[in-house]
């Protein structure tokens, strides 16, 4: 199960150190308005997945809350049927989806999870509070 903070499950982006440094600034500028991960990372940590209306805190690389995020929709698509407006929505700076897919896709892999373009994605969309 992910973390906790007063009863809230945590947001965890990216990996620790300089990436999540990174997207929690992204997120607290208002940028960063969503975010993706496999659906498989929920069966492994037996959580369930985001509602609407739900609330997170977003934590940082000592779990300590940074903000908190508001769940506006969770959608699970495949990789291959991930939209354009999501990945900007992501305001990480890709500029097509394209490059939003070859970026994530090495990201996983670098965390040794095969992904195929076949491969379940939550999509998180969410706001600042």
């Amino acid at each position: 199960m992910w973390p906790r903070i007063d009863g809230l499950r945590t947001l965890a982006l990216g990996t620790p150190g300089e990436q999540r440094a990174r997207l929690n600034a992204l997120v607290l500028a208002g940028t960063k308005t969503a975010t993706a991960g496999l659906l498989s990372e929920y069966a492994a940590e037996g959580e369930e997945l985001e509602q609407p209306g739900e609330r997170l805190a977003l934590i940082d690389d000592a779990d300590a809350a940074v903000g908190t995020i508001e769940i506006l929709d969770v959608r699970v698509l495949a990789l291959q049927d991930v939209p354009w407006e999501f990945a900007a929505a992501e305001g990480e700076g890709d500029d097509s989806i394209e490059q939003w897919r070859a970026g994530h896709l090495a990201y996983w892999a670098r965390l040794g999870e095969h992904v195929t373009s076949d491969t379940d994605i939550v999509c998180i969309t969410f706001r600042l509070l």
